[in-house]
């Protein structure tokens, strides 16, 4: 690197620490960021917390990813009034949501399953909600059950407007073969992939890159963490692991991907104001990443 390159570089790795630079108004790419819920959860926090620290974090969009009894997101038992507070509560936030997570028992009747898959399809279209994630099937026994919700489920939320993903978690949806298997037996448009570099790695130890070429056609929204080695660690700043976001995003740039960037975890905090901290700066990497590739 000559001293011109340097001062440049350097250039932009200032503004965007004092948060002047956004991907969306620079020349690189235009994909928007957000983050999940899934850093606050970790520390304890309450939903109110998440909001508030995915604001603060510097983020627009959120993702309704780890649920629990307590806070149902989509999940078949949430009520209406729940669902309806929940709504008001993330536009009171300054917040839009684009995701939320698929809960499927696969291991249970088929025919219940479909139903149970169903309500959460609905719940998701009255909070206009883009996007449902499932993540995959773990038990070779329930693969073929599971493809056969997931084909119902496809065209059921294609008649809702809402669109169905699968991320690489492992099992069924490890790695590229795995994941071409679901395709190809769920076999519906609106069945597409959010890829996950660093799940690729925790799961499979196999390399990101190598397995998204495959499949990066398929690809309309990405999960983003780093990993350090399979089974490792997935709290860590981004560019601490084995992930390559640079070359990463530039496949997927090569493939035309055009849809949102989702943080999912980043260096652990002790609190939430430190998982804030932490998550903006995951936020602040990748849009200097977005900026070169």
């Amino acid at each position: 690197m000559n001293r011109r390159q340097f001062i440049q570089t350097t250039a932009l790795a200032t503004a965007a620490a004092a948060g002047k630079l956004n991907a969306e108004d620079a020349k690189g790419v235009h994909w928007p960021i957000g983050c999940f819920n899934r850093p606050w959860n970790e520390v304890g926090g309450d939903y109110d917390a998440t909001l508030a620290g995915v604001k603060a974090a510097g983020y627009k969009i959120t993702g309704l990813l780890t649920a629990s009894k307590q806070v149902p997101f989509v999940r078949s038992y949430a009520t209406p009034e729940y669902l309806d507070e929940l709504k008001k509560k993330i536009a009171a936030a300054g917040l839009r949501a684009n995701m939320a997570s698929l809960s499927v028992n696969e291991g249970g009747p088929q025919a219940e399953a479909i139903r149970d898959v169903r309500q959460q399809i609905d719940n998701t279209k009255f909070l206009g909600i883009e996007f449902l994630l499932t993540f995959g099937v773990e038990k070779t026994a329930n693969f073929e059950k599971y493809y056969a919700i997931m084909r119902d489920a496809a065209a059921y939320a294609q008649e809702r407007g809402v669109k169905l993903v699968m991320k690489p978690h492992g099992g069924g949806s490890g790695a590229a073969e795995e994941i071409i298997r679901c395709l190809d037996k769920v076999k519906h448009p609106n069945f597409k992939i959010w890829y996950d570099a660093g799940n690729i790695i925790y799961y499979t130890g196999k390399d990101p890159l190598e397995q998204l070429k495959p499949i990066a056609q398929y690809v309309t929204g990405f999960c983003a963490k780093d990993c350090d080695h399979e089974k490792g660690n997935v709290w860590l700043e981004f560019g601490k692991g084995k992930v390559d976001f640079h070359a990463v995003f530039r496949e997927l740039k090569r493939a035309g991907f055009n849809g949102p960037v989702m943080v999912e975890c980043c260096e652990k905090g002790r609190n939430a104001e430190e998982m804030t901290a932490n998550a903006r700066t995951n936020r602040l990497f990748l849009e200097k990443v977005f900026l070169e590739v």
